[in-house]
């Protein structure tokens, strides 16, 4: 299993590439088309089912699905992706469809490119790795917020103190052991008692 990558880390010039799509002649199609861009199709699927533990087996950089026979068979092929969470999916439109459109970006689809733009590709691929990597950035500053708010909780209750000294707790622990805060919040979540004696240290006077 390849390991897995940041967007940020990713070599736009060799992209790790999944395409789906329930007609296999579309594929046949899609495929050298990828290649010549200079990027590897890590897979091609055409059923639901295989998809999402594809997309989780090969963690590829970018997934393309197009739309076959039933705009509804392309959006579950979409959810499966998408729920991987592993890269960021393009759709790929034959024609144009205002309300696929739609409905792809509520499943989480970062953009849509067509067959009559081929020479756009590449830039596309660009534009949604970047936007890609900013939405990873952002969800993980959400998360080590809603972690460290956890910890502090936790902290305050364990202790019977008030958030401004948990979070100096957090704090003075980060900068006597040179471990970052996100590190020490873990710590506490998953469990450990932190400096149990520090409490009343660190409470106002």
């Amino acid at each position: 299993m390849p390991p897995k990558r940041r967007a940020s880390d990713r070599d736009v010039g060799h992209l790790r590439v999944l395409i789906a799509n329930e007609r296999k002649e579309r594929l046949a199609l899609i495929a050298p088309i990828v290649t010549a861009l200079g990027h590897q199709v890590v897979a091609q699927e055409t059923e639901v089912q295989d998809v999402g533990p594809v997309t989780a087996r090969e963690l590829p950089d970018v997934a393309l699905v197009g739309v076959g026979e039933s705009s509804e068979h392309a959006l579950e092929l979409i959810d499966k992706i998408v729920r991987e969470a592993t890269c960021p999916v393009i759709v790929l439109l034959h024609k144009p469809d205002p309300e696929f459109v739609t409905e792809a970006s509520k499943r989480g689809v970062f953009a849509h490119i067509s067959d009559d733009g081929v020479d756009d590709w590449q830039g596309s691929i660009e534009i949604v790795l970047r936007r890609f990597a900013e939405y990873q950035a952002l969800e993980g500053a959400f998360g080590r917020r809603a972690l460290i708010e956890r910890a502090k909780g936790i902290l305050m209750e364990r202790h019977a103190i008030e958030e401004v000294v948990a979070f100096e707790m957090l704090r003075e622990q980060s900068r006597a052991t040179n471990r970052k805060m996100i590190e020490l919040a873990e710590t506490v979540v998953e469990g450990h008692i932190l400096l149990p004696n520090l409490a009343q240290e660190s409470a106002p006077s």
